[in-house]
């Protein structure tokens, strides 16, 4: 096992790190792409978050459908022993399951073969002073694969807790390598599923309501080497800002902005962390992705746009150097953290022409689609007509036209605040039907009165400055704090919502879609759906030992299409239930907003699978049996 800890040897070991990156760059061949290509192409597996580079979370098999979806019946399950918020979904490459788990971030193999068996279990040894310093639950959102090549045999990655990146053997769970990426003693964590590009493995940070400055980092795969890392806030040559960064659009600004957009140097404990997802593409080799909130939340204490904060980045992925940066909330004063998932589509705009276009829907409420190209703004539509803190978003200058009312000056509550800090959208990823051109988006629907304070810096510790009240939104019950969540199908070009449903509490984990018609998604309340992706019509649901905020997957084992998701009720809705907690405006506010939740789920944690009738391989009685005097 290699242990590497650049913040222990200093700067220049990362000057010689980042050389030593680039070097390598220049002779050796990238074949993760190619390989990592052709097995998602392959609809029996499920390689990467997304399930391929477009992170469109769409499967083109179609032997669940909606004339039989009412058939499908739980295969097989397993529990993970593990407690607390479950995100994400399992990988599956070939025979192989691969399940993570949150803190402390447990490993397991599957053998999908005979599920019950456990090939490996890889559980690491962590600082337990890192469940301190995480911000919502101690969640983690999933695993990366590595194909492999002639040297080296497939990785899978994770993150910890803690904030080490870890590769292990695919094969057989020994740890292959160990990174530090994050500094637990200034309240820096690691709850980003890692993606892999190039033979790098990409990983962000958490934060930044402690004031961590935020980044992405590229590893060499084989090595645990850092290749780059560029900040979200700072010096240009920090941010590895392109020579014609931004050139299609300047007027969302270029140069020095990292500092000149903030008072002082408190662009160095200035947020922008990026724990969300991931996407790329290999044709114009860029990937994307979006940094989160500044620090503090109070808006008084950090006067300027704050960049780039709460943007679209759109980078190289061999030299990490951005090309663009679109920043949606300039100068946030609402915690609409921009980390949401990025889902890549090519379609035709609204003149007819074709596009490569990048969809994401924004915790501020509203989904912007970008040319991914070259960062140009194509669209930016609500995602429900209750969104008020914003009039519209100017397309030609990108900028949102703010309504003053719903402001959070100090000496002010401000109230009724549409969306709240958990925003019309968070976490979840969300799935694109290219067949129905929809986007199947999972919606919190919970507003807000938000009253500010003032606070000093102390590294490690809670950076917030404001106490916030959340409740349903005006769609939902608000009398009997319900109706906190809706379903919807989104199209990008005409802007328009094809269907909506509301549900009792959000949607918090993300959606599916499948070339049968049909979207999948867990709620909190702990169910398993499918709706007819063309009317939103419930066609089938499940009752899971504990709620869902993670989203379903889909593979194909001995020629039988299974869904499978996680249960395992946490995250930020989850924090009252999972720790027990009663102010309503503990865990930064979502005590009070799922106040009842605790009356329809309990913890849990695990993978449910489903398949046709309930057809596994435990069908036959006889696999997984013990027979005495056979060896196993």
């Amino acid at each position: 096992m290699i242990s590497n800890t650049p913040k222990a040897k200093g700067a220049s070991y990362l000057a010689m790190t980042v050389a030593m990156g680039l070097a390598i760059l220049t002779t050796a061949p990238a074949t993760a792409n190619d390989q990592l290509v052709e097995l998602a192409k392959d609809p029996a597996n499920w390689v990467m978050t997304g399930r391929d580079y477009n992170a469109q979370n769409y499967s083109e098999m179609t032997d669940i459908n909606k004339e039989n979806v009412k058939q499908l019946r739980p295969a097989w399950s397993f529990s993970t022993g593990v407690l607390h918020g479950h995100e994400g979904t399992p990988l599956v490459v070939g025979d192989k399951m691969f399940v993570h788990t949150p803190f402390p971030n447990t490993t397991f193999a599957l053998d999908l073969n005979e599920p019950g068996n456990i090939l490996w279990q890889n559980k690491p040894k962590q600082n337990p002073t890192a469940r301190t310093v995480a911000c919502c639950d101690v969640v983690n959102r999933g695993l990366a694969y590595w194909p492999g090549d002639g040297d080296v045999q497939p990785l899978i990655f994770r993150t910890q807790l803690d904030g080490h990146i870890v590769a292990m053997d695919a094969e057989t769970g020994e740890t292959r390598w160990i990174m530090e990426n994050s500094d637990i003693k200034v309240g820096s964590t690691l709850t980003i599923a890692p993606y892999v590009v190039k033979d790098m493995v990409l990983v962000g940070s958490s934060g930044a309501e402690l004031g961590v400055r935020g980044y992405v980092t590229a590893y060499d795969v084989k090595t645990g080497e850092m290749r780059w890392r560029a900040f979200a806030t700072g010096p240009d040559d920090e941010l590895l800002l392109a020579e014609d960064f931004n050139a299609p659009n300047p007027h969302y600004g270029q140069k020095n902005l990292g500092t000149e957009t903030w008072e002082g140097d408190a662009w160095k404990i200035g947020g922008g962390t990026n724990w969300g997802w991931y996407a790329y593409d290999p044709e114009v080799d860029l990937f994307y992705y979006g940094s989160g909130n500044p620090a503090p939340w109070n808006e008084t204490m950090r006067p300027g746009d704050n960049k780039w904060t709460m943007a679209i980045w759109g980078r190289e992925a061999t030299t990490g150097e951005a090309k663009f940066a679109y920043q949606k909330t300039p100068h946030d004063e609402w915690d609409y953290a921009g980390v949401n998932v990025m889902m890549l589509s090519e379609q035709e705009d609204k003149q007819g022409q074709m596009r490569k276009m990048l969809t994401h829907p924004d915790r501020n409420g509203i989904v912007y689609t970008l040319d991914r190209t070259n960062g140009d703004l194509i669209s930016a539509d609500k995602m429900d007509d209750t969104v008020n803190w914003v009039k519209e978003v100017q397309l030609d200058t990108g900028l949102p036209v703010r309504d003053p009312e719903f402001g959070t000056r100090m000496d002010h509550k401000a109230r009724d605040i549409c969306p709240s800090a958990m925003g019309y959208h968070n976490q979840g990823h969300d799935s694109y039907d290219p067949e129905r051109k929809l986007f199947m988006l999972g919606i919190n629907h919970i507003c807000m009165d938000w009253e500010p304070f003032m606070l000093p810096y102390r590294a490690g510790q809670f950076f917030v400055g404001a106490t916030l009240t959340m409740y349903p939104g005006p769609k939902g019950d608000r009398q009997n704090a319900l109706g906190l969540g809706q379903i919807k199908a989104y199209d990008a070009i005409s802007g328009e919502m094809k269907w909506e449903k509301m549900e009792r509490f959000s949607v918090w984990g993300g959606t599916m879609t499948t070339a049968g018609g049909l979207t999948f998604y867990g709620t909190l309340d702990g169910f398993i759906k499918a709706r007819d992706s063309d009317t939103g019509d419930l066609l089938w649901k499940f009752k899971l030992p504990s709620g869902v905020i993670g989203h379903p997957m889909t593979y194909k084992h001995d020629g039988r299409q299974y869904v499978a998701i996680m249960y395992g009720v946490g995250g930020w809705p989850g924090v009252g239930l999972v720790f027990d907690l009663a102010d309503p405006t503990a865990g930064l506010g979502s005590v009070g907003a799922f106040k009842r939740l605790q009356e329809f789920t309990q913890m849990g944690g695990g993978v449910m699978v489903f398949s046709i009738d309930g057809e596994s391989p435990y069908s036959d009685p006889n696999v997984g049996e013990y027979a005495p005097g056979e060896p196993t």
